[in-house]
């Protein structure tokens, strides 16, 4: 589930915190956002921004051999 996360300050910080999305994407998905909140200061990139997709196929293949011992 994706999720995003706004705190905002009494002093007009904006805190963003962005789950559930895999890669860079993130930075898709908040910019629109980020853009009517004004100036981004800092960005800390979570372990879920550097880790990518892994798509299994489902075909698996097999090999039967017979001995003649």
């Amino acid at each position: 589930m994706e999720t995003l996360e706004f705190i905002i300050y009494p002093d007009g910080r904006v805190q963003e915190k962005v789950t559930g999305i895999v890669g860079a994407s993130c930075a898709e998905v908040t910019a629109a956002i980020e853009a009517q909140l004004g100036q981004v200061l800092s960005q800390e990139p979570t372990s879920e921004f550097f880790a990518t997709n892994v798509q299994q196929s489902g075909v698996a293949n097999t090999q039967a051999t017979y001995s003649d011992w």
